[in-house]
């Protein structure tokens, strides 16, 4: 009896001692309105806090940080604050006791918190974690892969082991929350296998998606962006979720989704319009220098003239607090936005030198050497050249690129203004082949260099690394399949070089494999085609194929595309039916014309211009279609100012037509044919090959039928005496050809199909047969126009 009396008193002790139970404690914890509380209740509770109340803790001081806004985040005050490290010291206690849930919480919350990695805490959270991994559900792994990832940690056999547990269990996820987190923390892992496998889920599950699920839509955008892949289906749904929930997107949402797009070259013009809206009315609430860069680098390049002007005026304040990257996007929307200002462009100078003195990584030096390069002084000392020259070995072709087209731009303002080019210059160009040369020539997987490969645009590569380039996908061109197929067409149509093998290879993949390329691809794969006027030896399978492709989806893809695919379609002299008609129809033409209102004038003008270009192969090669010319007003406008102005091998062959002919009344120069081909030099030949002079009675100018045009310009009508012949001349300089072989392109043989149908004898000049030693003699060149004229050699 007095044993069971001694046990209940000490029972009793024990629980009047005991601070508040588990429950009242995280009631009271959830209550706090600020960080002072939770302190106060973790001072007061310190000796028995469990595993679950630290986790509480944690968790609502990180919910407090969340609600307010970035100017008002105090995160370095709460991780200094004595009992932040009380409660770290004690969660150090508790590790073991924690399911799996809390201990991966705790972890990320005291990430967020800006604990360093290598701080005893992270260092032993993460060594539970990666033990008890493989039990791990979906949410906590995906919880667990963010912690990994915010540690940089994305080639580190942990999250490799993250990537595999994924691949197991692909088929059995049904989060799609989860996995896109996963998808983005483990992007730099996966095989193309798995990737195809992860975007086919992704598909499945975005079925039952909510359209205001934004987060989810944004991950899976990164992930496309960060495994470099274009995939329509996947973008074209996201973009969906965006714009339904564009008043829920902020600054910052918006300025990643436009990098991204921009990125993936993928364009959305509903998504510009409202970006573009919402953007401008955020620009008097932004004054933070973090924020702002973002608000200007986004909206500047579609911005009001005035918009431009007050959004630059808040630059010069903040330019001290900006990143290297930031200093580089500032720079290039500044030259974008033709900014004028020395004092401005001389601080940001001084900014991007200093960074570069103390910079180390090849991309950041990169970076910071590109954006000097832009601006309107970019010579650099010979510090910077060693700091180039030092981390060139490390470089790959995208960094090479970027320090050849600086270097270039070097010289190129040197030359222009101070006459000379150093040898210091030249040197680190040589070095910049030598490296590029040697990288390609290493090169034994096709996906790794196509990674470097794509976003390669700039004059010293085409100068110097494009055989060798062109060599190795030819090499590799096994590799090429329908994911980086239209990649690998776009690529090749930019480099002018006529490669029948690689324009075989890819016609086969796109023929064998249609079914998984998506109808956005199909001007991409069909442009190499057009630009560099080849025919596949499988022409109308591989045409119909990819015009079989698009037809069920003509009437929902950009209006921009549809025009430049007609186009490329019409150099190939291929007029889809279906395609022409979706083009040339009023409620097309509106949509065309409403997105035209908010391009850069330059893309509105090269978009009109290829619309009047089909416009006129259709009625000049399909007039069946009964499509009408709508174009005269236009090219009136274009043409009436001037229709260019003649180099010297145009003002030699002038002349020397005069004189083959018998006089410059004998020779026309700058005409415009019957829908509007420039004509540099026009004569007329009588049935028995004697030139006719103009001005002769029995000749005549005419007009289309509609054209009421006063103008200086003469346009040639077909009014000819009987037997009479009207001849073109055209002088092709090297863009007219294929840089590797004398092919002629597509649009200089398309004016010249055209012109013969107009009824001309078409006689085109290459500039390697004019400029050649054989014709290096005046009379030699006279021989050659006699012969090309008349069929007969020296008078």
């Amino acid at each position: 009896m007095f044993r069971l009396r001694t046990v209940g008193a000490f029972s009793w002790r024990m629980f009047q001692f005991r601070p508040f139970s588990c429950e009242p404690l995280i009631i009271q914890l959830n209550k706090c309105i600020d960080e002072e509380q939770i302190f106060d209740l973790i001072e007061r509770n310190k000796a028995t806090l469990s595993e679950k109340q630290v986790e509480c803790a944690f968790y609502n001081l990180w919910q407090l940080q969340k609600q307010k806004t970035s100017l008002l985040k105090n995160v370095a005050c709460v991780k200094d604050h004595p009992q932040f490290l009380t409660l770290h010291n004690l969660t150090t206690n508790k590790i073991k006791l924690m399911n799996d849930d809390t201990l991966v919480n705790v972890l990320y919350i005291t990430q967020q918190f800006a604990v360093e990695a290598h701080d005893p805490l992270i260092q032993a959270l993460v060594t539970e974690a990666w033990k008890r991994m493989e039990r791990f559900d979906i949410k906590v792994l995906s919880t667990f892969s963010t912690c990994l990832a915010d540690q940089h940690l994305y080639f580190s056999p942990l999250m490799g082991k993250i990537a595999n547990i994924v691949n197991r269990n692909l088929e059995t996820i049904q989060d799609l929350r989860s996995l896109s987190v996963l998808m983005v923390s483990i992007s730099s892992l996966i095989s193309q296998h798995f990737q195809e496998q992860l975007l086919n889920k992704t598909e499945i599950l975005f079925d039952n998606l909510s359209s205001s699920e934004v987060d989810i839509a944004k991950r899976i955008v990164q992930f496309l962006k960060n495994v470099k892949y274009r995939y329509y289906p996947l973008l074209e749904r996201c973009n969906k979720v965006f714009l339904n929930n564009m008043n829920h997107l902020d600054l910052d949402s918006i300025s990643k989704i436009l990098g991204w797009y921009h990125f993936l070259q993928f364009h959305s013009f509903e998504f510009m319009i409202v970006a573009k809206k919402k953007l401008t009315q955020m620009i008097p609430l932004f004054d933070h220098p973090a924020s702002f860069v973002k608000l200007f680098v986004a909206l500047g390049p579609v911005a009001e003239p005035e918009e431009k002007k007050q959004i630059a005026s808040v630059l010069h304040k903040h330019l001290d607090n900006y990143k290297p990257i930031e200093l580089l996007k500032i720079t290039q929307s500044l030259i974008f936005l033709h900014f004028q200002s020395k004092e401005f462009f001389v601080k940001l100078r001084k900014l991007l030198l200093s960074h570069l003195k103390v910079s180390v990584r090849p991309s950041e030096i990169s970076i910071l050497v590109c954006a000097i390069s832009m601006l309107p002084s970019p010579h650099l000392d010979e510090s910077a050249i060693s700091r180039i020259e030092a981390v060139l070995p490390q470089c790959d072709l995208n960094d090479l690129n970027d320090f050849a087209t600086s270097v270039l731009r070097w010289i190129q303002y040197d030359h222009t203004h101070m006459s000379s080019i150093t040898g210091k210059q030249l040197k680190l160009l040589r070095k910049l082949d030598h490296y590029g040369h040697q990288r390609l020539q290493q090169s034994n997987n096709l996906d790794q260099l196509w990674e470097e490969l794509k976003s390669l645009k700039a004059d010293w590569f085409r100068e110097s690394l494009v055989e060798e380039t062109i060599a190795a996908l030819q090499r590799l061109m096994d590799g090429i399949n329908y994911i980086n197929v239209a990649g690998i067409a776009s690529f090749i149509s930019r480099t002018n070089y006529l490669s029948t093998l690689l324009l075989d290879r890819i016609a086969s993949v796109v023929i064998e494999q249609i079914e998984k390329i998506h109808p956005f691809s199909i001007f991409a794969v069909i442009l190499p085609y057009s630009i560099l006027n080849y025919d596949p030896p499988q022409r109308n399978e591989f045409f119909g194929t990819c015009m079989q492709c698009l037809h069920s989806h003509l009437g929902t893809l950009d209006p921009l595309m549809l025009v430049f695919l007609g186009f490329s379609l019409a150099t190939l002299e291929y007029f889809p039916e279906d395609l022409l008609k979706t083009i040339f129809n009023i409620k097309f033409l509106a949509r065309l014309d409403s997105q035209l209102e908010i391009l850069p004038s330059s893309l509105r003008t090269r978009v009109q211009f290829r619309l009047m270009e089909l416009n006129r192969a259709v009625c000049l090669e399909c007039p069946e279609l009964q499509i009408p010319w709508f174009h005269d007003r236009f090219c009136q406008q274009q043409y009436n100012k001037d229709i260019g102005s003649m180099n010297g091998a145009q003002l030699q062959i002038s002349k020397m037509l005069a004189e083959v002919l018998g006089g410059i009344n004998c020779v026309k120069t700058s005409l415009l044919s019957p829908y509007y081909h420039t004509i540099e030099f026009e004569c007329i030949l009588d049935k028995r090959k004697k030139p006719i002079p103009y001005g002769s009675h029995n000749i005549t100018l005419g007009k289309l039928p509609g054209m009421y045009w006063e103008s200086n310009i003469q346009i040639v009508g077909s009014s000819l005496p009987p037997g009479a012949e009207r001849i073109a001349f055209e002088f092709l300089d090297s863009k007219a050809f294929c840089r590797n072989i004398p092919h002629i392109k597509g649009k200089s043989a398309m004016k010249k199909r055209h012109l013969e149908i107009l009824g001309y004898r078409v006689i085109q000049i290459p500039h390697f047969e004019w400029n050649s030693m054989a014709l290096s003699q005046k009379d030699a060149r006279l021989d050659y126009l006699r012969e090309r004229i008349f069929g007969i050699g020296k008078s």
